[in-house]
């Protein structure tokens, strides 16, 4: 029996990333097959690229949040926010992960990376943590990882970015419908932290001198200040998500550069080659998926989709825990936006035939991405840390195993309770 083109453009797929070959090239180069297998025109391809790519203004959000990000950590901004966590957290048991937690959260509201905050973050309170040998190097790097998949939820958020350009869900209200799974991730971080100190007997913090409050809180102004700036320039109506992601990269400059004169001319090109290296990388995913993902609607699979779940009649509690079983697993074994480009488009048409809101059904999806993160063998966080510490792989993932049982709780609830998504953008005027 003859192999269909949809069935050797996947293998292709598949063949081609196991030889080592980036995924957005890998689905070009399949998608090209399945053209020319099909007898249709090649130049196709190229088009659906151009279309894509040109005809959305929401992708330039992206370079921009990443070069923040970037600038952030080659500024001073990382350690004046560490200070100023350790004033409010770090008096109690277990003070240094509670910090490592809380700084997460608070530089979530800046890059939107969880990538760029386990970096930023982690090469300063690992050292922290680990400094005579107070907490095991290993716990210090699987706290750090969990607490970056924060970035991405508390907006801003790439990911979100990139699930709005797939759904046509608002970006304002994704990022809205963010924040408060992203403080239940962070309190649920906090109190698996506090349970472990407590077990473990983690040491406790000399608390910070009264008198030196206020001008740490100062001089992490700056930094704070960002966050606010982005929350009520774009709620407010002034600026776009996209031009947001720019005010936060100037910002970002004006504060490493100006406020606290801490980037050096090499550090400034370091950061600008970096910002461009993962954008471009991120760029290739994009455009292979644009490319894959006109074979997957000549080959109507979201209808098919559609079709099996409506016979199946899964109801929308029964599709949302499937999907997060689903994600879960490929979570394990895939790239996030992998996942968000090519396995979510498939499940958009089954969610608003449900009556699934878009906004709650995309905050469920990246946190489900965003939980792939940190589970093995793939998890891409645990690699970061695994690096950064030189410890082993499995030390930080034994380590991680109860971090990602708490986060796998929010996401039950969230997904359960979808008012955790849509109370604060109903607040503000969101009509889903």
């Amino acid at each position: 029996m003859p192999i269909s083109p949809f069935t050797l453009c996947v293998i292709v797929i598949v063949f081609l990333s196991l030889l080592g070959l980036p995924i957005g090239h890998s689905m070009i180069v399949a998608t090209t097959i399945y053209l020319l297998v099909s007898g249709l025109d090649l130049g196709t391809a190229a088009e659906q690229i151009l279309n894509g790519l040109f005809n959305s203004y929401v992708l330039i959000a992206i370079p921009l949040f990443i070069l923040a990000a970037d600038l952030m950590n080659v500024g001073s901004l990382t350690d004046k926010l560490l200070r100023f966590c350790l004033v409010l957290v770090g008096r109690f048991r277990g003070g240094l992960g509670h910090v490592n937690v809380v700084a997460n959260m608070i530089f979530a509201g800046m890059s939107g990376s969880a990538i760029a905050d386990a970096v930023g973050i982690g090469k300063i309170i690992v050292g922290m943590m680990a400094k005579d040998g107070r907490y095991p190097v290993a716990y210090a790097a699987a706290i750090t990882a969990a607490a970056a998949i924060i970035g991405p939820i508390i907006p801003p958020s790439i990911p979100m970015v990139v699930y709005a350009l797939v759904s046509d869900a608002s970006i304002g209200y994704l990022f809205l419908g963010g924040v408060v799974p992203g403080l239940l991730l962070g309190v649920a971080f906090m109190i698996t932290n506090s349970v472990m100190a407590r077990r473990r007997n983690f040491p406790i913090e000399e608390p910070v001198p009264l008198r030196e409050v206020p001008q740490i809180t100062v001089k992490a102004f700056p930094a704070l200040l960002l966050p606010i700036i982005l929350l009520f320039g774009i709620y407010g109506g002034v600026m776009t998500p996209t031009e947001g992601a720019a005010v936060a990269a100037f910002y970002a400059l004006f504060a490493a550069t100006v406020i606290y004169r801490a980037v050096t001319w090499r550090q400034l090109y370091e950061a600008l080659l970096s910002s461009g290296k993962s954008a471009t990388s991120i760029g290739m995913l994009i455009a292979g998926a644009f490319a894959f993902n006109y074979v997957v609607t000549l080959e109507r699979v979201p209808d098919s989709l559609a079709q099996l779940m409506s016979h199946m009649e899964l109801g929308k509690a029964g599709f949302l825990l499937m999907v997060n079983l689903l994600l879960l697993v490929l979570g394990c074994l895939l790239e996030g936006t992998t996942i968000l480009l090519i396995i979510v488009p498939i499940f958009i048409p089954t969610a608003k035939a449900l009556g699934v809101d878009l906004v709650h059904f995309g905050v469920v999806v990246v946190v489900n991405v965003m939980i792939g993160l940190v589970t093995p063998p793939y998890g891409l966080l645990l690699f970061v840390m695994a690096n950064l510490t030189k410890q082993r792989l499995g030390s930080i993932v034994k380590e991680a195993v109860p971090f990602i049982v708490s986060a796998i709780v929010v996401l039950a609830v969230i997904t359960a309770v979808p008012e955790t998504v849509l109370w604060l953008p109903r607040v503000l005027g969101y009509k889903g």
